[in-house]
């Protein structure tokens, strides 16, 4: 069939042409969003998932639900090298300007953001940067309010003055956080006491943020209260119904069908992650010759697909490993049958070495966001079906 009119979207943060399974999310998302709109308090969000399940996906989608509602909205992805000030000042930025025209009392703004602007230069004065970096800020700084060089005190006066910006004229902010679980101890920590700080005020400013299954953990470690600081939404493979529907609606806009055959076979390859059935359903579009798609097209056009998801989704992760952490995760394949979480201590016995030993090599794969540390004395492969993909290789 036209290549050329085939739906199917794989890509990072690419969103499919139907966005299936996650209705759920959006529904509580729009609660949010209510409650906040009629002053009640509300509770900032969390996504977590593995890699290839859409979380970014979703969290840009959540993004547009209040854009759509009239909300000053920023993102950020954080990165382990980076700190928080200088991304979340870029952010906040953006959301500002998006309200800052309704606002009756422009002194009000310019107000606001002398203060993000005195937060965000603290950036460069704690790293000796001040004449490299400035925040493309056009009014003065005003010193004494968010610029301690506490990033918690900071964080907590930033926000709260921008959630009274907003609440000034009937709106919200939301800032939305991609890779979560890549901010500093200090940065989350931070993130927590000023996310505390918001909801005790029932102040209209939330965080959402997104990022791999220890999240969760990740915020634990840093307040004993987050665990009921945020509102959590696990994101997982897609059942049956949604992951046909993800491929049935795009193909029935262009005039084409399925057999149900095709669809088992499809649902069986993809295993009903949102990223392999996009791959998978790409590949078999530009392989089948006519309408409907039947499951001969999907077994020739699988192995198309499999060497795409070979190069571009676990290859190029594995050639960022080191031998050691090659060797680790090698381990971690033999042991997961079925590419759960494994002990790290049965890691060890299967190489032969002390745990101890084998720190580095843990480590710098949970830096490199290639496993995670599902609980403790377990790791887990952040990508769905790495451990497959190694045992093949």
């Amino acid at each position: 069939m036209d290549p050329v009119r085939n739906p199917y979207a794989p890509g990072a943060g690419q969103r499919p042409p139907e966005l299936a399974g996650r209705g759920k999310q959006l529904t509580a998302f729009d609660v949010v969003l209510e409650r906040i709109a009629r002053g009640r308090p509300e509770r900032s969000v969390v996504l977590t998932g593995l890699r290839g399940v859409g979380k970014t996906v979703l969290l840009n989608q959540l993004r547009s639900g209040a854009v759509a509602r009239g909300w000053g909205t920023g993102k950020l992805e954080a990165r382990p090298d980076q700190e928080l000030r200088r991304p979340l000042s870029s952010a906040l930025h953006m959301a500002v300007r998006a309200i800052a025209t309704s606002h009756r009392n422009p002194e009000r703004v310019d107000d606001f953001l002398g203060i993000l602007k005195a937060f965000a230069l603290r950036a460069t004065a704690d790293r000796g940067m001040r004449d490299r970096w400035q925040p493309g800020i056009d009014v003065p700084a005003v010193t004494g309010r968010a610029d301690s060089g506490d990033i918690e005190i900071d964080l907590v006066e930033l926000l709260g003055e921008a959630a009274a910006l907003a609440g000034d004229i009937g709106v919200g902010i939301a800032i939305f956080i991609d890779e979560m679980q890549d901010l500093g101890p200090a940065d989350i920590s931070a993130i927590c006491g000023a996310c505390h700080e918001l909801s005790q005020d029932a102040a209209p400013l939330i965080v959402v943020g997104a990022g791999l299954p220890h999240l969760p953990a990740v915020l634990s470690a840093s307040k004993s209260y987050s665990e009921r600081l945020f509102s959590y939404h696990r994101i997982d493979r897609l059942d049956r119904d949604s992951a046909d529907q993800a491929l049935i609606a795009p193909a029935e806009r262009e005039d084409v069908e399925f057999t149900p055959a095709a669809l088992d076979l499809l649902y069986q390859k993809a295993d009903g992650y949102p990223y392999f059935v996009q791959a998978y359903g790409k590949a078999t579009w530009d392989q089948a010759p006519r309408s409907p798609i039947e499951a001969e097209d999907v077994e020739v056009a699988a192995p198309a697909a499999e060497e795409e998801l070979a190069v571009g989704f676990f290859g190029s992760r594995y050639e960022r490993a080191t031998p050691a952490e090659r060797e680790y995760m090698r381990a971690m394949a033999d042991l997961a049958g079925d590419d759960g979480p494994v002990a790290t201590a049965a890691v060890a016995k299967e190489l032969g070495r002390k745990p101890a030993s084998l720190s580095p090599a843990r480590d710098g794969l949970i830096k490199k966001g290639l496993i995670y540390s599902a609980e403790r004395g377990s790791i887990g492969f952040t990508v769905p079906h790495f451990g497959r993909y190694l045992r093949t290789v």
